[in-house]
């Protein structure tokens, strides 16, 4: 924020105190920002742990309260937003060539902070569940 106010041509004195008083009156809070910050993109964006860490240490957030921020997403909660991106992805991706809906599918997480091997194992799981399905419905016809 004290960047943006010596952009707009303000004195690093009169940024400080700014920032002081707003700290003072509990509007400016890094802790607060990032627990709502992760909670928001791991939610709403489905990005993984590795990149919102990345993006905290971009928006400026002190380590202490970017791993704080990033403990309320559990190994858990981080595979299911994962598997529920897969599964979504699926419906236009196609299961033909099973070796490149795998790299698209894997890429598309990894580019959203997910670790790779949990990439691979939920992407396998979809693919086989989606191709389990298939098969129930040739066998139904």
């Amino acid at each position: 924020m004290s960047d943006r106010l010596a952009k707009k041509g303000y004195s690093a004195d009169i940024a400080e105190r700014v920032l002081d008083r707003l700290t003072e009156v509990g509007l400016v809070n890094d802790a607060d920002f990032a627990q709502q910050w992760v909670h928001s993109r791991h939610t709403y964006s489905g990005k993984g742990k590795r990149a919102l860490a990345l993006e905290l240490r971009r928006k400026g957030i002190g380590q202490e309260d970017a791993t704080e921020a990033l403990a309320q997403i559990g190994s858990e909660d981080e595979r299911a937003r994962a598997t529920e991106l897969v599964a979504k992805k699926l419906r236009t991706v196609s299961a033909d060539d099973r070796d490149r809906a795998v790299r698209r599918l894997v890429s598309m997480l990894a580019r959203r902070g997910f670790p790779q091997g949990m990439a691979f194992e939920v992407v396998k799981e979809q693919l086989d569940r989606a191709g389990a399905e298939t098969d129930g419905l040739l066998d139904e016809t």
